[in-house]
C-alpha cells in the first residue's frame, strides 16, 4: 500500500484519556482523580480540541473503580461542565472479576462509546489482565444492547487477529473502530515498521486511532496523523510533556497534538463531526 492510499482529507479526532486505573498523583500531581477534578480535565481537553475523552473511574482514594454509581457521577459532572464531547467509558481492567467489567457501560445515558480490550496483556511481574473471547464477546452485546460504539484496544498485532475473530462471531457497525497502541511489553513494539504494518492490516471498512505510550506518545500520534488516522494522548499513557519535565495538564498534552495536526494539514474534528464519521448518530 502506497504513502497516498493512507491521505486523508477527513479531520483527526482526537481523544484524550484522562486518567486511568493505574498511575495516580504520586506520578504527576496533574493527574486527577475525584469527578471534580476529572470533568475540570474534560472540559479543557474539550476546549483545547479535544472530541472524546476516556474516562476511569476513582474511589475517594485514588484507586480504580469499576462502580456504575462512580461512573455515574463522574459522567454527570463531565456533562455539567463540557459542551458536546463525547464520553468513552473504559471496560478495561486488571485482576478485576468479569462482572465487574460490564458495570461502567450501565450509567443513564449509556456512554456513546466504551473501550473492548481484544486480549490479554501483562502487567507487572504478577498480574494479567485476561480478557477471554467470552468476556469480550458478554462486553460486546452488552454495548450493542445499550447503543454504545465499542472502541476495539489492539495491544499486539495478535489482538488484531481478535479483531478478525470478533467480525467473524459478530456483526460490526461500519466504521470498525480500532486503537492500535504501541509501548513497552506486552504492546506492539513501537517501531515505524511495525505501526504500517498493523495499519495495513486493518479490516477494510477499518478507522484506526493511535496511541503511543510514554516517550512515544507524541511521535506515534505524528504518524498516525499522517497516514490518516485519529489519535489519543492524555496523562493516562503519559504523565511527561518532554523528558524530565511533567505534563501541566491533559489540555497541554491535547493542544500540543492540534498544532501538529495542523501543521501536517490535517483539521481538527469537532465532537459533531466526529459522531458523524464514527456512526454514533446512526
Amino acid at each position: 500500500m502506497s504513502y497516498e492510499d493512507f491521505l486523508a482529507d477527513r479531520p483527526v479526532i482526537v481523544t484524550a484519556a484522562l486518567t486511568g486505573g493505574v498511575h495516580g498523583k504520586e506520578a504527576n500531581p496533574n493527574v486527577p482523580e475525584t469527578p471534580d477534578e476529572i470533568a475540570n480535565a474534560a472540559a479543557e481537553a474539550e476546549a483545547a480540541g479535544a472530541s472524546v475523552v476516556h474516562l476511569h473511574a476513582r474511589e475517594p482514594n485514588g484507586e480504580r473503580s469499576f462502580s456504575t454509581a462512580r461512573f455515574q457521577e463522574i459522567a454527570d459532572a463531565v456533562r455539567a461542565r463540557t459542551d458536546d464531547v463525547i464520553l468513552q467509558h473504559s471496560t478495561g481492567g486488571t485482576a478485576a472479576p468479569d462482572e465487574l467489567r460490564a458495570q461502567p457501560l450501565r450509567t443513564d445515558p449509556a456512554p456513546e462509546m466504551a473501550s473492548l480490550d481484544m486480549g490479554p496483556l501483562n502487567r507487572y511481574d504478577r498480574l494479567t489482565s485476561e480478557n477471554t473471547r467470552g468476556l469480550v464477546d458478554d462486553l460486546y452485546d452488552e454495548m450493542v444492547e445499550r447503543g454504545i460504539k465499542p472502541e476495539l484496544e489492539v495491544f499486539n498485532n495478535g489482538h488484531l487477529n481478535e479483531v478478525y475473530g470478533l467480525l467473524e462471531r459478530r456483526e460490526l457497525d461500519s466504521p470498525v473502530y480500532t486503537t492500535l497502541i504501541f509501548g513497552p511489553g506486552t504492546l506492539t513494539r513501537p517501531t515505524p515498521q511495525n505501526f504500517l504494518t498493523l495499519v495495513d492490516d486493518l479490516p477494510e471498512d477499518a478507522a484506526f486511532n493511535t496511541l503511543g505510550f510514554g516517550r512515544h506518545q507524541l511521535p506515534f500520534a505524528t504518524m498516525g496523523i499522517l497516514f490518516g488516522g485519529h489519535v489519543r494522548v492524555g496523562l493516562e499513557d503519559n504523565v511527561y510533556y518532554r523528558r524530565g519535565q511533567l505534563a501541566e495538564s491533559n489540555a497541554q498534552l491535547v493542544e500540543r497534538v492540534v498544532a501538529v495536526a495542523r501543521k501536517l494539514g490535517r483539521e481538527v474534528a469537532s465532537p459533531s463531526q466526529a459522531r458523524d464519521m464514527l456512526g454514533l448518530d446512526a
